[in-house]
C-alpha cells in the first residue's frame, strides 16, 4: 500500500512515503508539518508511468525528439512578405500537398484563425447558392449549424437548411444528403470519437453541391478521399502537434468555381475572409502570401512536424501509429467492463480524439480524472463539457504507443481508488 500525507491546510506537497513488509523502502523528502495532517491509503503503483503524460486532444504533444532548438530561424524576424518569408510559407504549402496526395489542381492555402477561421471563410464566401444539408454528432459540427442559421440567417434569404443529427457516439443517416445540395460535415468529431466511414461512399461523384469538411482531427490520422471532398479544412495543432492560430484551407476545382460564380448578396466580409478579387480567386494567398501576418515561429514548427512525418514513414506511418494506439485501448476495453467506448461501432470510432464512458458518476469521473493528473500519468483527458460524462484520449501520432499502453493500468487504478469510498460504506 501506499501512504500520503496531506496537510488540512497546505495547498502541496511533495511527499511519497512506501511501505513493504512493514518496512520503508523509498522516500523523497519528509517534512515537519506544522499543521495536523490527514492520511489517505492508495493502492500500490499498477506499473510505470507513461514517459509523457500529454493526451490533450488540442492543442496536442509535440512529435516525439521535439525540441524548439530544432527549429529553423532564418525567417524569424523578416517580414512574411520577403523573398524568405514566402519561400517558407510556400514550403510549407507544398510539402503539404505532397505528404497528403493533395491533387494537382486543387488549392492548398494557410490562412487565419485555425481550423475555425479556415471553415468560416468558406462558409462565409461560399454559401447560400444552393439549399444546404448540415450534419452533425457533436459539439463543433453544431456549431457550423448555428453559423449557417442564427449568423448567416440563411433560412431567413430563402435558403433551405436541413439539420441531419445524431446523439454522441452515433452518425446520423448520411444518406439522407442530397447531391444537388451543399453539404457541411465534420470528418471526425473530436468532442464524440466518432468519424464517418472510411471512403464517404455516402458522398455523391455526380454531385452538383459542394462538400465542405472540417477535417481538423482527421488528416494526417485517415484517409482522405480527396475527389468527395470540395472545401477541406484543420489546423496544425492536431495531429502534427504543432502550434495554434493558423489554418488550413484547401479547395477543390469545383469550390474554385463557386468563388468565381457566386456573390452572396448583402453579406460583409471580413478583410480575413476576402478570397477573390474582381470577380477571380485571388491565387497568392494559395502561394505563401498570407491575407494577414502569420507567426513565422508556427510556420517553422509546422515544417518541423513535417519533416518528422516523412521520419516515421510519411501519412501511411502517422495512419498506422494513431491505429496502433486506438488498438492498445481497444485491447483493454474489451478486458474491463467499468470502461466502453463513446462509439460502439468500430467502423466510425475514431482513431485520434478516443472517447470513452466509465461506470462512474459525472463527480466520480472529475475526480478519476483529477488524480491522473495529480499523479502526472495522464494530463487533460476529461471529456468536452458539452459531451455525456466521459473521458478523451488523444492518439494521434505524435503519441507513443508505448505510453498509451503505459497508461492502461493507471486507468484501472484510478477507477479503484475513485470507487473504494462508496465500496467502504457500503461494506459497512
Amino acid at each position: 500500500m501506499l501512504l500520503r500525507f496531506a496537510p488540512q491546510q497546505i495547498s502541496r506537497i511533495a511527499t511519497n512515503v512506501a511501505f513493504a513488509s512493514q518496512q520503508r523502502v523509498a522516500t523523497d523528502v519528509v517534512p515537519t508539518f506544522a499543521r495536523a495532517t490527514t492520511a489517505r491509503y492508495f493502492a500500490a503503483a499498477p506499473g510505470p508511468k507513461p514517459a509523457n503524460p500529454e493526451f490533450s486532444s488540442g492543442p496536442c504533444k509535440k512529435h516525439p525528439g521535439y525540441a524548439v532548438s530544432n527549429l529553423s530561424v532564418q525567417s524569424l524576424g523578416r517580414s512574411h512578405r520577403s523573398r524568405l518569408g514566402k519561400d517558407r510559407l510556400r514550403f510549407a504549402i507544398d510539402e503539404t500537398r505532397r505528404i497528403l496526395g493533395i491533387p494537382n489542381n486543387y488549392l492548398v492555402g494557410i490562412v487565419p484563425a485555425s481550423d475555425t477561421g479556415a471553415y468560416e471563410m468558406a462558409m462565409w464566401n461560399m454559401l447560400g447558392a444552393r439549399d444546404v444539408d448540415i450534419c452533425h454528432w457533436e459539439s463543433f459540427g453544431k456549431g457550423w449549424f448555428t453559423d449557417a442559421v442564427s449568423h448567416l440567417k440563411l433560412r431567413e434569404q430563402g435558403v433551405d437548411v436541413t439539420e441531419h443529427t445524431a446523439d454522441y457516439g452515433y452518425l446520423p443517416d448520411l444518406t439522407k444528403t442530397s447531391p444537388d445540395r451543399d453539404v457541411l460535415f465534420t470528418f471526425n468529431g473530436t468532442t464524440s470519437g466518432v468519424r464517418v466511414p472510411d471512403g464517404c461512399d455516402w458522398i455523391s461523384d455526380t454531385r452538383t453541391g459542394l462538400t465542405m469538411c472540417d477535417a481538423t482531427s482527421a488528416v494526417f490520422a485517415m484517409d482522405m478521399p480527396w475527389d468527395k471532398l470540395d472545401v477541406t479544412t484543420y489546423s496544425w495543432q492536431k495531429v502534427l502537434g504543432g502550434e495554434g492560430a493558423h489554418g488550413m484551407l484547401i479547395l477543390s476545382p469545383r469550390a474554385v468555381e463557386r468563388l468565381e460564380t457566386y456573390v452572396p448578396p448583402n453579406r460583409p466580409m471580413p478583410k480575413i475572409f476576402r478570397m477573390t478579387k474582381k470577380g477571380k480567386v485571388d491565387t497568392s494567398i494559395f502561394e505563401g502570401a498570407t491575407i494577414n501576418t502569420p507567426s513565422m515561429m508556427c510556420v517553422e514548427d509546422y515544417i518541423d512536424a513535417l519533416a518528422w512525418t516523412e521520419s516515421v514513414g510519411g501519412k501511411d506511418g502517422l495512419i498506422a501509429i494513431s491505429n496502433a494506439n486506438l488498438g492498445v485501448i481497444e485491447k483493454f476495453v474489451e478486458e474491463n467492463d467499468f470502461i466502453d467506448f463513446l462509439a460502439k461501432d468500430k467502423s466510425i470510432r475514431s482513431n485520434t480524439s478516443v472517447c470513452c464512458t466509465l461506470d462512474l458518476t459525472a463527480a466520480q469521473i472529475k475526480s478519476f480524472v483529477a488524480l491522473l493528473e495529480k499523479e502526472n500519468v495522464a494530463l487533460d483527458i476529461g471529456g468536452y463539457r458539452d459531451a455525456p460524462p466521459s473521458i478523451r484520449i488523444w492518439c494521434g501520432a505524435t503519441v507513443e504507443t508505448a505510453d498509451v499502453k503505459a497508461l492502461m493500468p493507471w486507468l484501472k487504478w484510478a477507477y479503484d481508488e475513485v470507487r473504494k469510498p462508496e465500496d467502504e460504506k457500503l461494506a459497512a
